[in-house]
């Protein structure tokens, strides 16, 4: 039954929103009188939250996500570093970590004129597609870059880099710079540059800017970007315990 109920809760996945029961059986191909038993008991739970005939994530699963502790740690010690990385750009900036073949967004700060991008806290993104995604697959290992090169790259834009010797080439490109880059390959109209976050060998994380295409400067971002990776790198390496690869 955990098991059917963990499939019930994979329905929301990726962007959450709100499910009729008829709609959440079909998703998670489970028969809706079993489906019925697990939202009433999920709902009991806090697990789920139920709006007149549709079901919607619960608040328990936002608290008990927030304490995981390798995110937690990671997000409490990068926060001063990605507020310095806003006010010195005054534009959306992101902390992720790897998942597989994913990068998961632990943080976001936006301002006013937010930019209408697919990142979100908690959610998922290819990392091929992503400025964060990039610069974790170049500082993750040889072994990641050619399971990621074998694989079929997926396409969320026209510009998604689609091409695994482009690929390479990207990766390669970051490795040199200590920078990855992408331009409209996650969201039309917005360009985006990352450094690596370290605190050991291979990337811990990753944080950026993402930008309108029309006021991207690379040469301009660029240093506020590795001031910050440097600086939450040297956070992490202080820490007695610091925070373990994804």
């Amino acid at each position: 039954m955990l098991d059917k109920a963990v499939a019930v809760l994979d329905c929301f996945r990726p962007e959450g929103g709100a499910f009729r029961l008829t709609e959440l059986a079909e998703r998670s191909k489970l028969p809706k009188t079993t489906v019925f038993r697990l939202c009433a008991d999920l709902v009991r739970l806090g697990l789920l939250e139920r709006d007149a005939d549709t079901y919607r994530l619960g608040g328990a699963l936002f608290e008990l996500g927030s304490l995981v502790p390798r995110r937690h740690d990671l997000r409490e010690a990068a926060l001063p570093f990605l507020q310095d990385l806003f006010e010195a750009t005054h534009e959306t900036v992101h902390l992720g970590v790897r998942e597989g073949h994913e990068v998961v967004y632990v943080e976001r700060i936006h301002g006013h004129d937010a930019l209408r991008l697919p990142s979100r806290i908690g959610g998922r993104l290819p990392l091929t597609c992503t400025g964060v995604g990039k610069a974790l697959l170049a500082f993750s290992g040889a072994e990641l870059v050619e399971e990621v090169l074998a694989a079929p790259l997926p396409r969320l834009t026209p510009h998604s880099i689609t091409d695994p010797g482009r690929l390479r080439t990207a990766v390669e490109q970051a490795q040199v710079a200590g920078l990855a880059y992408e331009e409209e390959e996650a969201a039309p109209g917005v360009s985006c540059i990352a450094a690596p976050v370290f605190a050991g060998p291979a990337a811990v994380a990753a944080l950026s800017v993402a930008v309108p295409c029309g006021r991207f400067r690379p040469a301009q971002l660029a240093p506020a970007v590795r001031t910050a990776a440097l600086g939450l790198s040297r956070a992490l390496r202080g820490v007695r315990h610091p925070t373990g690869t994804a």
